[in-house]
């Protein structure tokens, strides 16, 4: 199989007879066998399971009964996603033996379009963290350097697309956490609207700011993922009550005259060499008809400590579950009630599931909600409008993904500085709005880099039309890591 195709044109050989859909599944396989031990990608294959969806399909396409929309495309899952059947251990050791008893609603609605589920990615443990350093299991590596970090927390997902071990991937954004190891990965990631895709069987981190998004090594693979996952759903209160959108028949339309913000005061700090990609990007930009203009989004430098406080008071709250009674570990040396909850946790949580569940509650304790919690909902606020603003006078808002390339594994020591890895990302979470992530370059050195393009809440399909036409222009989507070529 030519591993330059996108996953869309893997479907039409499938839908043309021209291969099957257990020899798609299979030729995965064979390249995970060959290069996962390089890079630590995937937690569990579901292997048995895959090929029991991949021998339906055949069975389908021999009996001419219709396929459906992403028949035969290969899906690596994010292992804090319940897939039915299969382990979903949110790579920490507190849920090191759980079998999910149900299926996501993304899970759900992907299978039913004939989606065949390969495994579960590595991430950082409860999707804390921005280098899949803190999982409980194992560090996954990036497949350009295998020195350094795939991004987090969807790294495992990330590193398996960008190596070609599946076409596409899902991973959950919290703060950017799709966004920036795509860019480190040098892969497209989505993140929605917030509520445009279900949380229904995602293990929630911080409830307001978590979306389930795709990654992919094309632009058109992410439209075609999102068409089917993008849907209200009944078991999520916060599932935005609206039908699917339209996104492949605005692929190909010219983005000429879109109106495109930059926030020049914000990214002062920006290093020379992603400076200068960042720079080209927008170049690129222009040479497509787009206009660029400077938007006021200074109030930015605020986002960080106001995501820090609200996403680590709902990541308190939300792990309160993990008590060693329910599901999960439970500590062998523990004698009394007190200590199952205490040992189980201790045993069971890492050392950055540890600092952010008691940050979250010091913030939600009697006496410090009105000092911390409640002014960063108001800081929140005021991000939002600001955004509204700047959508007043633009279409999209372009920034880098990231300030740096991938760095070296167990470079970054300082949780203050890893949090950093952020900057550009979380602004979007905290305002629940659209972003992509799609590859513009590399530095000297070969690591690749990221735009972002952000559009206002529910412009989902402008977003990505607008990164398509960007991809088209550019093509460095169509580098693979040359460890992962054959």
């Amino acid at each position: 199989m030519n591993h330059k195709l996108s996953a869309t044109q893997q479907h039409k050989s499938l839908v043309d007879g021209k291969i099957s859909a257990q020899e798609i599944l299979s030729q995965y396989l064979q390249r995970i066998e060959r290069h996962e031990g390089k890079l630590d990608a995937f937690l569990s294959l579901c292997q048995e399971r895959a090929q029991k969806q991949a021998q339906a399909l055949d069975e389908k396409r021999k009996n001419k009964q219709p396929l459906g929309k992403l028949a035969g495309i290969v899906v690596a899952v994010k292992d804090n996603i319940n897939v039915q059947e299969t382990a979903t251990t949110c790579a920490s050791k507190i849920l090191k033996n759980y079998v999910s008893p149900y299926s996501a609603t993304a899970i759900r609605l992907i299978e039913e379009e004939g989606a065949i589920i390969i495994g579960k990615t590595n991430c950082d443990e409860f999707a804390m963290g921005s280098s899949t350093e803190n999982s409980g299991y194992k560090l996954s590596r990036n497949p350009w350097n295998l020195t350094c970090t795939p991004g987090g927390s969807s790294g495992g997902s990330a590193a398996s697309v960008a190596a070609r071990l599946s076409p596409v991937a899902l991973g959950s954004d919290t703060g950017g956490s799709v966004r920036q190891p795509g860019a480190l990965c040098g892969i497209s990631a989505f993140k929605p609207t917030y509520g445009r895709i279900s949380r229904y069987g995602l293990v929630a981190y911080g409830s307001s700011l978590d979306q389930i998004g795709p990654l992919a090594t094309h632009v058109e693979d992410i439209a075609l993922m999102m068409e089917v996952m993008g849907r209200h759903c009944e078991k999520d209160s916060t599932s935005i009550p609206k039908g699917p959108d339209d996104y492949t028949s605005l692929l190909n339309k010219p983005i000429k005259g879109m109106k495109i913000g930059v926030p020049w005061q914000f990214l002062q700090d920006l290093q020379p060499e992603p400076k200068k990609n960042f720079d080209e990007a927008i170049k690129a930009l222009e040479s497509l008809g787009c206009k660029i203009q400077e938007v006021d989004l200074s109030i930015l430098k605020y986002s960080l400590p106001a995501y820090y406080i609200i996403a680590t008071a709902e990541a308190s709250t939300n792990l309160a579950r993990f008590d060693g009674i329910r599901y999960g570990l439970r500590s062998n040396a523990a004698k009394t009630l007190d200590e199952v909850y205490d040992l189980s946790r201790e045993e069971g949580f890492g050392a950055e599931v540890k600092r952010r569940i008691l940050l979250g509650t010091f913030v939600l304790s009697a006496g410090y909600q009105d000092a911390y919690y409640r002014k960063a909902q108001k800081v929140r606020q005021l991000i939002l409008q600001k955004y509204q603003e700047a959508f007043g006078a633009c279409d999209l808002i372009a920034t880098p993904v990231a300030p740096n390339p991938a760095f070296e594994l167990g470079s970054i020591k300082d949780p203050l500085q890893m949090y950093l890895e952020d900057i550009y990302t979380i602004g979007l979470n905290l305002a629940g709005l659209p972003g992509i992530s799609v590859p513009s370059g590399f530095t000297k050195d070969k690591k690749p880099l990221g735009l972002q393009l952000i559009g206002p809440q529910l412009s989902d399909p402008l977003v990505v039309q607008a990164a398509y036409a960007y991809q088209e222009a550019t093509k460095f989507h169509n580098e693979i890591p040359e460890a992962f070529k054959e």
